[in-house]
């Protein structure tokens, strides 16, 4: 068996055992159409207080780097996945490796929907990591796959999905 990567050993166990194919993906921060807009995370959190003419809450100076991954270059990722041969099980990762501060996303998503929401700092929480960036090198190297949708155009299909979205709630 090739493996590309160590596969957590129950998953692994539980392929050997059962003889059946796994695969296994780490997800990186995927945005899009059809995200709730109060599930918690940084891009439905800013883009519904954007809207709504909210302060954006950004923790600490907003110098902190994550990487974000618009849902159909995800799912894109993982059909590659479950198409690649058995011997490759992963785990793969799978996200978009351009980083952005929090500060730039904040400022990115008041420029998109035109908001003169002010940017909000406040404490930053002691676990909050300095960087979230996948390595996609194996997903290149063997899936052929890296992200395509820039975080603008994603922003922008996003951020239209969250208005027409509160807009027919509105209603």
């Amino acid at each position: 068996m090739h493996r590309l990567l160590d596969v957590p050993h129950s998953s692994l166990l539980y392929h050997r055992q059962n003889r059946l194919r796994i695969k296994v993906a780490r997800i990186f921060n995927t945005y899009g159409p059809r995200m709730h807009p109060n599930d918690g995370r940084v891009v439905s959190n800013f883009i519904m207080q954007a809207l709504k003419g909210e302060p954006i809450t950004v923790f600490g100076e907003g110098s902190q780097t994550r990487s974000f991954c618009y849902v159909d270059d995800l799912v894109e990722g993982l059909v590659r996945l479950m198409n690649a041969p058995d011997d490759c099980t992963g785990p793969m990762n799978l996200g978009n490796p351009q980083e952005f501060t929090i500060l730039e996303l904040a400022r990115k998503i008041v420029e998109l929907t035109d908001s003169r929401s002010q940017i909000e700092c406040k404490p930053l929480p002691s676990d909050d990591p300095a960087q979230r960036q996948p390595d996609i090198g194996l997903a290149r190297r063997i899936l052929q796959w890296q992200p395509a949708v820039p975080l603008g155009d994603g922003l922008r299909r996003t951020i239209a999905y969250f208005t027409a979205a509160t807009a027919n709630n509105a209603a």
